[in-house]
């Protein structure tokens, strides 16, 4: 892997960031004037759901879709526009975790590789697929299954704690590969299926963690990018409130990393994500 560096990696995430922010920033000023204008109640409410998200993510490492698109499901909320949002404001958060773990040096650089190809690649087939094949009010309820499925995998890892020995990882372009299409299905799912599958294997925590978060940002710029193309930015207002909530909220989660205890909030993040879940099905059966 002497061909790779964390400065290359630094600089693609600068440069693709960069042009997100260029493409975003001509679409919405492309809106009209009296659009712009309409900051209601609902801006508020999204910017609560990218605070409380991120405040998640920056605490567990994962979570940040999941969470997410729980919450924006049941605000109402359709699936193809909510993955689309919590992809595109999930560009710019990962960016900034990317960045923070390759200046600490928390990356496997051959893990790196292994899984942001794949990652990506489940990424666009999964983004294509809800945006132009599948009707979001119809699936609606299979995502909030898969949501609680995942909350509930959270709520065992949580409860169970088992660290393992290191050892070699198996199947890891696997993983990455359904981490990123059931990401993009459910707008969540990468950190959840990734990170506690390799932790599982028994990997490093802080190389995992600060591995597949670089990673995360390439599968959710890619994704964005088929969201954008078959969506468009008519989300705008979602994707401004969540990444004005994530970025107030990203210190914050970070101060309680180092604070609270692991264990005790994936066992509440994990409860939280059934109860919502189950809400959410409960909703679209009656």
């Amino acid at each position: 892997m002497k061909f790779l560096r964390f400065r290359h990696i630094g600089i693609a995430i600068l440069v693709l960031k960069t042009s997100l922010i260029a493409y975003l920033i001509y679409a919405v000023s492309t809106k009209p004037h009296t659009e712009l204008l309409l900051l209601d109640t609902t801006l508020w409410q999204f910017i609560l759901v990218g605070f409380l998200a991120q405040l998640v993510d920056g605490t567990l490492g994962m979570a940040y879709g999941v969470s997410c698109s729980t919450l924006l499901l049941n605000l109402g909320v359709s699936p193809k526009i909510a993955t689309a949002a919590v992809h595109t404001a999930e560009v710019f958060t990962t960016g900034v975790s990317g960045l923070s773990h390759l200046k600490f040096g928390n990356i496997d650089k051959k893990l790196f590789l292994r899984i942001v190809i794949t990652g990506v690649i489940g990424a666009m087939i999964g983004a294509y697929l809800i945006s132009a094949v599948f009707d979001g009010k119809l699936i609606k309820p299979y995502i909030a299954t898969y949501l609680l499925v995942l909350g509930i995998v959270i709520l065992i890892k949580g409860i169970r704690n088992q660290p393992k020995p290191e050892s070699k990882i198996k199947h890891a372009e696997v993983l990455a590969l359904f981490g990123g299409f059931f990401d993009a299905i459910g707008g969540g799912g990468w950190g959840p299926i990734v990170t506690s599958n390799l932790i599982n294997q028994g990997k490093n925590p802080r190389e995992t963690i600060g591995t597949v978060n670089t990673a995360e940002f390439f599968v959710a710029f890619f994704g964005t990018g088929v969201f954008l193309f078959f969506v468009g930015i008519d989300s705008w207002k979602t994707v401004l409130g969540l990444i004005i909530g994530g970025v107030i909220a990203a210190p914050i989660g970070a101060y309680f990393a180092s604070r609270v205890n692991k264990k005790t909030i994936m066992i509440l993040i994990g409860a939280v994500i059934i109860l919502t879940s189950t809400y959410t099905l409960y909703k679209t059966i009656l």
